[in-house]
């Protein structure tokens, strides 16, 4: 049996041919390379079986080592409003006369909680899952949209819960309630976009996760969580007053609060609580998700052939 021919020994075919040159004639591309930005959102959405499996395998396991497994979902929620309600309700007074503070509260709390979540989950979506990365190929983005979907699905939950509160105020289903369907889905594209930024910042600098508590406490205080933003920047300049009204994590919690206790905004019912719901908070969520998530999409793509090496 003949020996096999090497062609890029001297003599060969393929002799004084460059590496690159090599690759060219024969086809061959570098392992891991990044794919262009169409052909990679292709192949994340043939991933998309896999995203739906992981998300859903991940929240049922996140608590089966509590005793009281997946019920924590919806008591850590819970347990905010309770000490945000006895802080901020009661011993600052924050609630003033607004007969509807608690269930105005908790979808505050409920809200922000998944864009703090999705934020904290995607940060270390990459650094702390590099066994599966190096183990297996697929879009690297799979990883913070997948943490994104398990805040989703634990969000849809306690939404259970929140519901519960809601009516148990005296606030009735009403046909509003249709509005929290593309509030959710334009929260969702921020969130992903949030979290594909942090999945990409985390896996370079895993210090980042020691910060982001921090920073994301100093965005609830000053997001409308427990206080209505409207009474507090009245006297303020018309450019702060926009810049506060525009934070995205006030605008998604206007349009879930309006959507779940339209009422609010009557001054039929409440005047001294008239809020009327301006026409381009829609305008501007639909703006904010958007773009974060086409910012965070590309940002992440860029460095595709960089996660789990080195």
């Amino acid at each position: 049996m003949s020996e096999p021919v090497n062609l890029s020994l001297p003599g060969g075919v393929d002799t004084g041919l460059t590496p690159k040159q090599l690759a060219d004639k024969y086809g061959l591309a570098v392992s891991g390379a990044r794919p262009g930005l169409l052909a990679y959102t292709k192949q994340l959405w043939g991933r998309r079986h896999f995203i739906m499996a992981f998300a859903t395998a991940r929240l049922v396991a996140q608590y089966t080592t509590a005793k009281m497994g997946q019920v924590w979902q919806v008591v850590t929620p819970l347990l905010n409003c309770a000490v945000f309600y006895l802080v901020f309700g009661v011993i600052l007074k924050n609630r003033g006369d607004m007969p509807y503070y608690i269930p105005w509260m908790c979808i505050g709390v409920f809200i922000f909680q998944f864009t703090q979540s999705a934020i904290q989950s995607g940060t270390g979506a990459i650094s702390y899952n590099l066994g599966l990365i190096r183990a297996l190929h697929f879009p690297r983005a799979c990883m913070p949209i997948a943490f994104t979907v398990i805040q989703l699905q634990q969000l849809l939950i306690s939404m259970v819960v929140l519901v519960g509160i809601v009516l148990g105020f005296g606030y009735p289903l009403s046909v509003d309630w249709i509005y929290l369907v593309p509030a959710l889905v334009l929260q969702s594209m921020f969130n992903t976009g949030l979290a594909l930024i942090m999945a990409r910042v985390g896996a370079k600098t895993s210090d980042i996760s020691q910060l982001m508590p921090f920073i994301l406490r100093t965005w609830m205080y000053t997001s409308g969580v427990m206080y209505s933003i409207a009474d507090h920047v009245d006297k303020w300049s018309p450019f702060w007053r926009f810049v506060m009204q525009a934070n995205p994590a006030s605008v998604f919690m206007e349009l879930v609060r309006h959507a779940m206790m339209p009422t609010i905004y009557s001054p039929h019912r409440y005047p001294s609580h008239n809020q009327v719901l301006p026409h381009h908070i829609w305008a501007m969520a639909g703006v904010w998700a958007v773009v974060l998530f086409v910012i965070g999409y590309v940002f992440f793509w860029k460095a595709e052939e960089e996660y789990g090496r080195g």
